[in-house]
This record gives C-alpha cells, sequence and structure tokens, in this order.
C-alpha cells in the first residue's frame, strides 16, 4: 500500500467511527489494560510508509520555539546528556497493547531543564524525519516516564520502530510518541499534527478510549 493510501484509509477510519458515534468514555477505566485494547507479545510495526535511514552523524535533535535557550543537539551531545531507563506499557490506538516495554533515553525532563521554556509556553510540537508531527500538551511531557528513547529492550531502537530516536509518552496513545524525532518546539498555541488534523484525537487518553476527535 502506498504512502498516500494507507493515510486515506486511516482518515476515512476515524470519519467513520466519529460517524458512529465513538466518543470517549465520561469515567476513565482503572484497569491496567485500557479498555478495547488487547495484549500482544510482538511489536507490530506502523508508519506512514517511509522508514528514513539517518545516520548517527547526521543526526539531530532541536529545541525550539518559546525558549530561553534553543539548541541543537548532534548525537555525541545527545548521547552526554543524563540517560534514564525506564518500564512502561505501550498503547496503540489500533487496539493492541505490549506491557513492560523496557525503554532507554533522555528525560523530557531533562530537555525542559536545557531548553527553558518561557511561562507561556504550553504546547510542544514534535517534528520527524519522515514527515510526520504531533502534538501533546506540555503538562503530559513532563510526567516521570516520558523521554526522547534511543534503547529498547537494552538495544539501540530499531529503525522500523522509529530509531535512531523516538518519543515515548506511555500514558497517552502511542500515536502521539513521535518516530524518528527531529524537533521539539515550545508553543504557547495548541497546533495540530499528522493525525490530529486527519480526525484522530487531541488529547489521546487510551482510559476513555479517546481516539478520535
Amino acid at each position: 500500500m502506498s504512502k498516500e493510501r494507507y493515510i486515506q484509509a486511516k482518515q476515512k477510519w476515524a470519519e467513520k467511527q466519529r460517524a458512529r458515534g465513538a466518543a470517549a468514555r465520561p469515567v476513565a477505566s482503572a484497569d491496567r489494560l485500557p479498555p478495547g485494547q488487547k495484549l500482544t507479545a510482538g511489536f507490530p510495526v506502523l508508519d506512514l510508509g517511509v522508514q528514513p535511514d539517518i545516520p548517527l552523524s547526521e543526526w539531530t535533535l532541536t529545541l525550539d520555539g518559546l525558549v530561553d535557550n534553543p539548541v541543537r543537539l548532534d548525537w555525541s551531545q545527545f548521547g552526554a546528556l543524563p540517560q534514564v531507563s525506564d518500564v512502561s506499557d505501550f498503547h496503540c490506538v489500533t487496539t493492541w497493547s505490549k506491557y513492560d516495554c523496557q525503554w532507554g533515553g533522555v528525560a523530557l525532563t531533562t530537555l525542559y531543564e536545557l531548553a527553558r521554556p518561557r511561562p507561556e509556553a504550553r504546547f510542544v510540537y514534535f517534528a520527524s524525519y519522515d514527515g510526520y508531527s504531533t502534538n501533546v500538551a506540555l503538562e503530559r511531557c513532563m510526567d516521570d516516564d516520558t523521554l526522547v528513547a534511543t534503547s529498547f529492550g537494552g538495544a539501540p531502537i530499531a529503525r522500523e520502530h522509529g530509531g535512531p530516536a523516538r518519543v515515548i509518552i506511555p500514558k497517552l496513545y502511542a500515536w502521539k510518541g513521535a518516530k524518528f524525532v527531529k524537533a521539539m518546539t515550545f508553543l504557547a498555541e495548541d497546533k495540530l499534527g499528522f493525525w490530529e488534523v486527519r480526525g484522530y484525537s487531541n488529547t489521546a487518553d487510551p482510559w476513555t478510549e479517546d481516539r478520535y476527535a
């Protein structure tokens, strides 16, 4: 399937679910497995049909927007930042979940401290090397399990899973965790990302099944 066909199919799926009244639940589930999800032992690959090959010598991560210290980190500089390891669950909007994923990388709080966002910054807009983008409220990025990950299961993140670096925000559906990440822009006003403008939820809470706008 071509990238364009894939995008059209996903957009039509969101439109159908909205038409059927697939609204978010009024009360969040307290279960570890969010409603509507099924566990998998595998790790399905979902992307835009593009898996860019990014040499580490050319990879950079830009932190900009409403910050006092805009910076562009190369791979060596990123690796020199404090590293963390975290185990969390992974929930895809296509109804599969994977428990106990071991990620390693740099905490979003560390990048926040480095960039020093201004008080008016309330959102983060993530951009990726494959043309993808997504938006997340800044307060959701400050959870203690959010990070820009460079390893999975103790090994470098494979290209098909968004390597060399991807965003992990476990408390939201996984489309909010941009693969192949290259930039984080801090904004005062929300700016919808790739799937958000195509009918997907802006808040993406798995425990209320907040899948579609």
